[in-house]
Protein backbone atom coordinates (compact mmCIF):
# COMPACT_ATOMS: atom_id res chain seq x y z
CA UNK A 1 0.00 0.00 0.00
CA UNK A 2 1.32 3.56 -0.57
CA UNK A 3 1.59 5.99 1.91
CA UNK A 4 -1.60 7.78 2.69
CA UNK A 5 -4.19 5.23 1.17
CA UNK A 6 -6.61 2.57 3.01
CA UNK A 7 -8.04 -0.78 2.42
CA UNK A 8 -11.19 -2.47 3.93
CA UNK A 9 -10.56 -5.02 6.83
CA UNK A 10 -12.76 -7.73 8.44
CA UNK A 11 -14.35 -6.90 11.85
CA UNK A 12 -12.42 -9.95 13.32
CA UNK A 13 -9.32 -11.09 15.01
CA UNK A 14 -6.02 -10.15 13.02
CA UNK A 15 -2.28 -9.72 13.87
CA UNK A 16 -0.60 -6.41 13.47
CA UNK A 17 3.81 -7.21 12.47
CA UNK A 18 6.15 -4.48 12.58
CA UNK A 19 9.09 -6.00 11.09
CA UNK A 20 12.34 -4.74 10.14
CA UNK A 21 15.98 -6.29 9.65
CA UNK A 22 17.82 -7.06 12.61
CA UNK A 23 22.06 -5.83 11.37
CA UNK A 24 24.84 -4.36 13.66
CA UNK A 25 24.11 -0.75 15.16
CA UNK A 26 20.66 -1.19 14.42
CA UNK A 27 18.04 0.24 17.06
CA UNK A 28 15.74 -2.06 18.69
CA UNK A 29 11.49 -1.20 17.78
CA UNK A 30 8.79 -1.63 19.79
CA UNK A 31 4.87 -1.75 18.45
CA UNK A 32 2.77 -0.07 19.99
CA UNK A 33 -1.22 0.53 20.39
CA UNK A 34 -3.32 3.75 21.24
CA UNK A 35 -7.27 3.57 21.36
CA UNK A 36 -8.87 6.66 20.78
CA UNK A 37 -11.66 8.64 21.19
CA UNK A 38 -11.84 12.16 19.62
CA UNK A 39 -8.66 11.84 18.99
CA UNK A 40 -7.19 11.35 22.45
CA UNK A 41 -7.25 8.14 24.97
CA UNK A 42 -9.87 8.11 26.96
CA UNK A 43 -7.24 7.02 30.06
CA UNK A 44 -3.75 6.27 30.03
CA UNK A 45 -5.38 2.18 30.42
CA UNK A 46 -6.18 2.80 26.45
CA UNK A 47 -2.54 2.63 25.86
CA UNK A 48 -0.93 -0.91 24.65
CA UNK A 49 2.78 -1.55 24.56
CA UNK A 50 5.54 -3.48 26.55
CA UNK A 51 5.04 -2.21 29.57
CA UNK A 52 1.04 -2.34 29.63
CA UNK A 53 0.75 -5.40 27.35
CA UNK A 54 -3.15 -5.87 27.01
CA UNK A 55 -6.30 -3.42 27.21
CA UNK A 56 -8.81 -4.13 29.76
CA UNK A 57 -11.51 -4.71 27.16
CA UNK A 58 -9.62 -7.77 25.79
CA UNK A 59 -9.75 -6.69 21.85
CA UNK A 60 -5.66 -5.51 22.21
CA UNK A 61 -3.05 -6.96 23.13
CA UNK A 62 0.94 -7.19 22.84
CA UNK A 63 2.47 -10.10 21.69
CA UNK A 64 6.17 -9.63 21.66
CA UNK A 65 9.07 -10.36 19.21
CA UNK A 66 10.48 -12.70 17.13
CA UNK A 67 14.10 -12.90 15.11
CA UNK A 68 14.59 -15.43 12.78
CA UNK A 69 17.27 -15.55 10.21
CA UNK A 70 18.05 -11.57 10.65
CA UNK A 71 14.64 -10.82 10.58
CA UNK A 72 13.02 -9.31 13.72
CA UNK A 73 8.96 -8.41 14.16
CA UNK A 74 7.40 -7.88 17.23
CA UNK A 75 3.12 -8.52 17.02
CA UNK A 76 0.25 -6.87 18.16
CA UNK A 77 -3.23 -8.75 17.98
CA UNK A 78 -6.18 -6.33 17.37
CA UNK A 79 -9.63 -8.17 17.99
CA UNK A 80 -11.88 -5.81 15.82
CA UNK A 81 -15.02 -7.29 16.54
CA UNK A 82 -14.18 -6.71 20.87
CA UNK A 83 -13.67 -3.15 19.80
CA UNK A 84 -15.46 -0.96 22.51
CA UNK A 85 -18.56 1.19 20.56
CA UNK A 86 -16.83 4.30 21.95
CA UNK A 87 -13.26 4.15 20.25
CA UNK A 88 -12.82 5.47 16.40
CA UNK A 89 -9.39 4.80 15.97
CA UNK A 90 -6.96 2.19 16.95
CA UNK A 91 -3.27 3.66 16.16
CA UNK A 92 -0.63 1.37 15.04
CA UNK A 93 2.49 2.92 16.33
CA UNK A 94 6.71 2.14 16.29
CA UNK A 95 9.35 3.45 18.48
CA UNK A 96 13.28 3.26 17.84
CA UNK A 97 15.18 2.27 21.28
CA UNK A 98 18.58 3.71 21.02
CA UNK A 99 19.14 5.39 17.72
CA UNK A 100 16.78 6.65 14.70
CA UNK A 101 14.05 4.73 12.23
CA UNK A 102 16.99 6.15 9.91
CA UNK A 103 18.82 2.98 10.99
CA UNK A 104 16.24 0.58 10.48
CA UNK A 105 16.25 -1.64 7.17
CA UNK A 106 12.98 -2.59 5.68
CA UNK A 107 11.11 -1.47 8.04
CA UNK A 108 7.08 -2.68 7.52
CA UNK A 109 3.89 -3.24 9.33
CA UNK A 110 1.39 -5.74 8.13
CA UNK A 111 -2.01 -7.14 8.95
CA UNK A 112 -2.99 -11.04 8.50
CA UNK A 113 -6.39 -12.45 9.59
CA UNK A 114 -5.29 -14.60 13.07
CA UNK A 115 -7.67 -17.66 12.12
CA UNK A 116 -6.74 -18.02 8.55
CA UNK A 117 -3.26 -16.35 8.22
CA UNK A 118 -4.11 -14.76 4.86
CA UNK A 119 -2.22 -10.96 4.70
CA UNK A 120 -5.58 -8.17 4.31
CA UNK A 121 -2.54 -5.03 4.09
CA UNK A 122 0.85 -3.96 4.10
CA UNK A 123 2.45 -1.09 3.75
CA UNK A 124 6.40 -0.52 3.97
CA UNK A 125 7.80 2.44 5.18
CA UNK A 126 10.50 4.23 3.66
CA UNK A 127 12.65 7.51 3.95
CA UNK A 128 13.16 7.78 7.02
CA UNK A 129 15.54 9.87 8.55
CA UNK A 130 15.85 11.65 12.34
CA UNK A 131 12.54 10.18 13.85
CA UNK A 132 12.84 7.97 16.62
CA UNK A 133 8.48 6.80 16.39
CA UNK A 134 6.33 6.14 14.27
CA UNK A 135 2.20 6.34 13.32
CA UNK A 136 2.71 3.40 10.92
CA UNK A 137 -1.09 2.65 10.65
CA UNK A 138 -4.39 2.92 11.99
CA UNK A 139 -7.28 1.05 12.01
CA UNK A 140 -11.05 3.64 11.80
CA UNK A 141 -14.57 2.72 11.49
CA UNK A 142 -15.89 3.69 8.03
CA UNK A 143 -19.66 2.99 7.34
CA UNK A 144 -20.42 0.38 10.20
CA UNK A 145 -17.21 -1.27 9.54
CA UNK A 146 -13.34 -0.96 9.71
CA UNK A 147 -10.60 0.16 7.35
CA UNK A 148 -6.99 0.70 7.80
CA UNK A 149 -4.94 3.40 6.25
CA UNK A 150 -1.11 3.30 5.92
CA UNK A 151 -0.18 6.55 8.06
CA UNK A 152 3.92 7.09 7.45
CA UNK A 153 3.76 9.85 10.32
CA UNK A 154 7.02 10.77 12.25
CA UNK A 155 8.13 12.03 15.63
CA UNK A 156 11.67 13.13 16.31
CA UNK A 157 10.34 12.84 20.34
CA UNK A 158 9.97 9.28 20.88
CA UNK A 159 7.66 6.82 22.24
CA UNK A 160 6.83 9.35 24.77
CA UNK A 161 6.24 12.39 22.51
CA UNK A 162 3.94 10.13 20.62
CA UNK A 163 2.32 8.87 23.65
CA UNK A 164 1.48 12.75 24.84
CA UNK A 165 0.72 13.91 21.67
CA UNK A 166 -2.64 11.20 22.09
CA UNK A 167 -3.03 12.47 25.22
CA UNK A 168 -0.92 9.87 27.76
CA UNK A 169 0.58 10.70 30.93
CA UNK A 170 3.84 9.84 30.80
CA UNK A 171 6.19 8.91 34.19
CA UNK A 172 9.83 10.54 34.33
CA UNK A 173 12.04 8.36 32.81
CA UNK A 174 14.42 6.67 35.21
CA UNK A 175 17.75 4.94 34.00
CA UNK A 176 19.18 1.90 35.11
CA UNK A 177 23.15 1.61 35.64
CA UNK A 178 24.29 -1.95 34.33
CA UNK A 179 25.89 -3.73 37.08
CA UNK A 180 28.97 -5.93 37.01
CA UNK A 181 28.16 -9.60 36.22
CA UNK A 182 28.36 -11.63 39.20
CA UNK A 183 30.93 -15.06 38.71
CA UNK A 184 29.21 -17.13 37.02
CA UNK A 185 28.87 -20.76 38.42
CA UNK A 186 31.39 -23.41 37.45
CA UNK A 187 29.81 -26.55 36.30
CA UNK A 188 29.30 -29.54 38.49
CA UNK A 189 31.31 -32.93 37.33
CA UNK A 190 29.48 -35.68 36.01
CA UNK A 191 27.02 -37.59 37.87
CA UNK A 192 25.12 -40.65 37.53
CA UNK A 193 22.10 -40.59 35.42
CA UNK A 194 18.06 -40.21 36.72
CA UNK A 195 15.25 -41.24 35.03
CA UNK A 196 13.38 -38.29 33.75
CA UNK A 197 11.66 -36.41 34.66
CA UNK A 198 12.04 -35.19 38.02
CA UNK A 199 11.19 -33.29 40.99
CA UNK A 200 13.15 -32.46 44.48
CA UNK A 201 13.19 -34.48 47.26
CA UNK A 202 11.47 -31.84 49.56
CA UNK A 203 7.46 -31.43 50.29
CA UNK A 204 6.04 -28.58 47.92
CA UNK A 205 5.11 -25.88 49.94
CA UNK A 206 1.07 -25.02 49.89
CA UNK A 207 0.18 -22.07 47.54
CA UNK A 208 -1.34 -19.20 48.41
CA UNK A 209 -3.06 -16.66 46.20
CA UNK A 210 -0.05 -14.56 44.05
CA UNK A 211 0.26 -11.27 45.09
CA UNK A 212 -1.52 -8.87 42.69
CA UNK A 213 0.25 -7.52 40.25
CA UNK A 214 0.34 -3.45 40.06
CA UNK A 215 -2.58 -1.60 38.20
CA UNK A 216 -3.12 -0.84 35.06
CA UNK A 217 -2.21 3.09 35.06
CA UNK A 218 -4.80 4.87 34.82
CA UNK A 219 -4.70 9.33 34.00
CA UNK A 220 -3.42 9.62 38.09
CA UNK A 221 -0.75 7.27 37.80
CA UNK A 222 1.48 7.72 34.89
CA UNK A 223 2.78 6.01 32.50
CA UNK A 224 6.03 4.42 32.49
CA UNK A 225 7.87 4.00 29.29
CA UNK A 226 11.47 2.99 30.50
CA UNK A 227 12.87 -0.23 30.65
CA UNK A 228 15.83 -2.25 30.40
CA UNK A 229 16.86 -4.68 28.18
CA UNK A 230 19.52 -6.93 28.84
CA UNK A 231 21.79 -8.12 25.55
CA UNK A 232 25.23 -10.24 25.65
CA UNK A 233 26.81 -7.46 25.96
CA UNK A 234 25.50 -5.89 28.76
CA UNK A 235 24.08 -9.11 30.52
CA UNK A 236 23.28 -7.74 33.96
CA UNK A 237 21.28 -4.96 35.80
CA UNK A 238 20.92 -4.44 39.44
CA UNK A 239 17.09 -4.07 40.50
CA UNK A 240 17.86 -1.73 43.51
CA UNK A 241 18.89 1.03 41.23
CA UNK A 242 16.08 1.12 39.37
CA UNK A 243 13.64 0.97 42.36
CA UNK A 244 13.02 -2.49 42.70
CA UNK A 245 13.25 -3.26 46.03
CA UNK A 246 9.98 -4.04 47.16
CA UNK A 247 6.54 -5.54 46.37
CA UNK A 248 6.24 -8.39 43.75
CA UNK A 249 8.70 -9.18 41.00
CA UNK A 250 6.46 -11.00 38.31
CA UNK A 251 8.66 -12.52 36.12
CA UNK A 252 6.50 -13.70 32.55
CA UNK A 253 7.94 -15.95 29.72
CA UNK A 254 5.66 -16.13 26.33
CA UNK A 255 7.01 -17.82 23.15
CA UNK A 256 5.94 -18.52 19.53
CA UNK A 257 6.78 -21.60 17.45
CA UNK A 258 7.70 -21.04 13.93
CA UNK A 259 4.42 -22.69 11.55
CA UNK A 260 6.67 -23.94 8.95
CA UNK A 261 8.48 -27.28 7.93
CA UNK A 262 11.79 -27.58 9.60
CA UNK A 263 14.43 -30.28 9.96
CA UNK A 264 14.72 -32.23 12.61
CA UNK A 265 17.64 -33.09 15.01
CA UNK A 266 17.76 -36.61 13.13
CA UNK A 267 17.81 -34.87 9.93
CA UNK A 268 13.85 -35.48 9.08
CA UNK A 269 11.74 -32.85 7.99
CA UNK A 270 8.09 -32.34 9.62
CA UNK A 271 6.00 -29.34 10.84
CA UNK A 272 6.60 -28.09 14.16
CA UNK A 273 3.93 -29.14 17.21
CA UNK A 274 1.31 -26.43 18.24
CA UNK A 275 0.48 -27.92 21.68
CA UNK A 276 4.29 -27.22 23.16
CA UNK A 277 3.97 -27.33 26.96
CA UNK A 278 6.89 -25.55 28.67
CA UNK A 279 7.68 -24.89 32.60
CA UNK A 280 8.68 -22.22 33.81
CA UNK A 281 10.88 -23.19 36.75
CA UNK A 282 13.01 -21.79 39.77
CA UNK A 283 16.00 -23.20 41.47
CA UNK A 284 16.05 -21.08 44.92
CA UNK A 285 18.95 -21.25 47.90
CA UNK A 286 18.06 -18.78 50.88
CA UNK A 287 20.33 -17.36 53.41
CA UNK A 288 20.05 -20.09 56.09
CA UNK A 289 20.84 -22.66 53.17
CA UNK A 290 17.10 -23.88 52.54
CA UNK A 291 17.39 -24.72 48.46
CA UNK A 292 14.20 -26.31 46.57
CA UNK A 293 12.58 -26.04 43.46
CA UNK A 294 9.70 -23.88 42.18
CA UNK A 295 7.79 -25.85 39.34
CA UNK A 296 4.49 -27.56 38.05
CA UNK A 297 5.69 -30.74 38.11
CA UNK A 298 5.16 -32.30 41.79
CA UNK A 299 2.87 -29.17 42.39
CA UNK A 300 5.89 -27.35 43.98
CA UNK A 301 3.84 -23.94 43.35
CA UNK A 302 5.96 -22.37 46.12
CA UNK A 303 4.84 -19.59 48.46
CA UNK A 304 5.00 -15.65 48.65
CA UNK A 305 4.55 -15.32 52.09
CA UNK A 306 6.72 -18.42 53.68
CA UNK A 307 10.10 -19.67 52.29
CA UNK A 308 10.51 -19.94 49.38
CA UNK A 309 8.70 -16.62 48.69
CA UNK A 310 8.17 -17.82 45.28
CA UNK A 311 4.91 -18.80 43.67
CA UNK A 312 4.48 -20.11 40.54
CA UNK A 313 0.96 -18.36 38.67
CA UNK A 314 0.05 -21.27 37.26
CA UNK A 315 0.69 -24.27 33.99
CA UNK A 316 -0.01 -22.31 30.59
CA UNK A 317 0.39 -24.81 27.70
CA UNK A 318 -0.08 -22.32 25.06
CA UNK A 319 2.61 -19.23 25.73
CA UNK A 320 1.08 -17.39 22.38
CA UNK A 321 -0.59 -15.45 24.67
CA UNK A 322 -0.10 -12.02 26.60
CA UNK A 323 -0.39 -14.11 29.91
CA UNK A 324 2.68 -17.27 29.11
CA UNK A 325 4.00 -18.55 32.30
CA UNK A 326 4.92 -16.26 35.09
CA UNK A 327 6.42 -16.62 38.38
CA UNK A 328 6.24 -13.86 41.39
CA UNK A 329 9.19 -13.17 43.49
CA UNK A 330 8.40 -11.76 46.90
CA UNK A 331 10.53 -8.31 46.83
CA UNK A 332 10.00 -7.65 50.56
CA UNK A 333 11.93 -10.83 51.47
CA UNK A 334 15.34 -10.06 49.25
CA UNK A 335 17.51 -10.28 51.95
CA UNK A 336 16.10 -13.99 52.70
CA UNK A 337 17.46 -14.74 48.73
CA UNK A 338 20.66 -15.60 48.05
CA UNK A 339 20.02 -16.74 44.62
CA UNK A 340 17.64 -17.48 42.13
CA UNK A 341 18.29 -19.40 38.81
CA UNK A 342 14.78 -18.82 36.39
CA UNK A 343 14.95 -21.71 34.07
CA UNK A 344 12.40 -23.36 31.54
CA UNK A 345 11.94 -27.07 30.27
CA UNK A 346 10.09 -28.67 27.81
CA UNK A 347 7.43 -30.87 29.25
CA UNK A 348 5.74 -32.44 25.81
CA UNK A 349 5.21 -31.22 22.63
CA UNK A 350 8.62 -30.73 20.97
CA UNK A 351 12.46 -32.35 21.77
CA UNK A 352 14.15 -29.16 21.77
CA UNK A 353 13.91 -25.39 21.71
CA UNK A 354 15.06 -25.46 18.06
CA UNK A 355 11.87 -23.65 16.87
CA UNK A 356 11.63 -21.85 19.43
CA UNK A 357 10.93 -17.60 19.79
CA UNK A 358 10.75 -16.56 23.64
CA UNK A 359 10.34 -13.31 25.34
CA UNK A 360 11.47 -13.01 29.08
CA UNK A 361 9.90 -10.03 30.94
CA UNK A 362 10.82 -9.27 34.75
CA UNK A 363 8.66 -7.07 35.67
CA UNK A 364 9.08 -5.23 39.60
CA UNK A 365 6.04 -3.67 41.01
CA UNK A 366 8.18 -0.95 41.42
CA UNK A 367 10.74 0.48 38.92
CA UNK A 368 11.65 -0.07 35.01
CA UNK A 369 10.94 -3.53 33.77
CA UNK A 370 13.63 -5.71 32.27
CA UNK A 371 13.33 -7.94 29.38
CA UNK A 372 15.22 -9.81 26.74
CA UNK A 373 14.58 -12.09 24.24
CA UNK A 374 16.11 -15.76 23.51
CA UNK A 375 18.72 -16.37 21.41
CA UNK A 376 17.66 -18.89 18.43
CA UNK A 377 18.27 -22.77 19.61
CA UNK A 378 21.42 -23.98 17.71
CA UNK A 379 21.21 -27.53 19.77
CA UNK A 380 19.13 -30.47 20.75
CA UNK A 381 18.32 -28.70 24.08
CA UNK A 382 14.88 -29.74 25.97
CA UNK A 383 16.12 -26.99 28.88
CA UNK A 384 17.38 -22.87 29.05
CA UNK A 385 18.61 -21.33 31.65
CA UNK A 386 17.14 -17.96 31.80
CA UNK A 387 18.42 -15.39 34.28
CA UNK A 388 20.27 -15.58 37.24
CA UNK A 389 19.40 -13.60 40.57
CA UNK A 390 21.77 -12.98 42.39
CA UNK A 391 22.09 -11.28 46.31
CA UNK A 392 25.11 -9.08 46.17
CA UNK A 393 25.33 -7.03 49.13
CA UNK A 394 21.14 -6.93 50.14
CA UNK A 395 21.34 -5.57 46.25
CA UNK A 396 19.50 -8.22 44.04
CA UNK A 397 21.29 -8.27 40.55
CA UNK A 398 19.78 -9.93 37.57
CA UNK A 399 21.97 -12.00 34.92
CA UNK A 400 20.66 -12.57 31.24
CA UNK A 401 21.68 -16.46 31.26
CA UNK A 402 20.03 -17.60 27.88
CA UNK A 403 21.78 -20.77 28.44
CA UNK A 404 20.46 -23.98 26.56
CA UNK A 405 21.82 -26.70 28.07
CA UNK A 406 21.84 -30.74 26.87
CA UNK A 407 20.80 -33.44 29.05
CA UNK A 408 23.23 -36.39 28.93
CA UNK A 409 21.26 -39.80 28.35
CA UNK A 410 19.17 -40.58 31.16
CA UNK A 411 19.42 -37.38 32.89
CA UNK A 412 16.61 -35.16 33.90
CA UNK A 413 16.45 -31.27 32.29
CA UNK A 414 16.12 -30.02 36.17
CA UNK A 415 19.43 -32.04 36.95
CA UNK A 416 20.68 -30.98 33.99
CA UNK A 417 20.30 -27.56 35.55
CA UNK A 418 21.35 -28.33 39.00
CA UNK A 419 24.58 -29.71 37.60
CA UNK A 420 25.48 -26.72 35.54
CA UNK A 421 24.71 -23.88 38.38
CA UNK A 422 25.86 -26.33 41.40
CA UNK A 423 22.43 -26.49 43.36
CA UNK A 424 23.12 -30.61 44.21
CA UNK A 425 20.44 -31.33 45.17
CA UNK A 426 18.77 -34.72 45.20
CA UNK A 427 15.93 -35.61 42.69
CA UNK A 428 13.40 -38.10 42.52
CA UNK A 429 10.42 -38.76 39.04
CA UNK A 430 7.71 -36.90 39.58
CA UNK A 431 4.36 -35.55 37.48
CA UNK A 432 2.33 -33.04 36.87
Amino acid sequence: MPKGSNAPVPTTALRVELGWRSEPGVPDVDASALLLVAGKVRSDGDFVFYNQPAHSSGAVRHEGKRNTAGKVTDTLFVDLARVEAAVERVVLAASADGGTFGRVPDLYIAVTDAARGDMVARFDSTGATVETAFVLGEFYRRQGGWKFRAVGQGYSSGLEGLATDFGITVDEPQHAAPHPAPAAAPPMPPQAPTLPPAVAAQPPATAPAPVAPPAVPSSAAPVRLSKVTLTKAAPSVSLAKQGGTSGALRVNLTWQMRKQQTRGWGGRWGAAHTDLDLDLCALYELTDGRKGVVQALGNAFGSLDRPPYIHLDGDDRTGGTASGENLTVNLDHTRDFRRILVFVTIYEGANSFADLHATVTLRPQHGAPVEFSLDECIVPSPVCALALITNTGGDLVVRREAQYLVPPRGVSPQRTVDRAYGWDMNWTPGRK
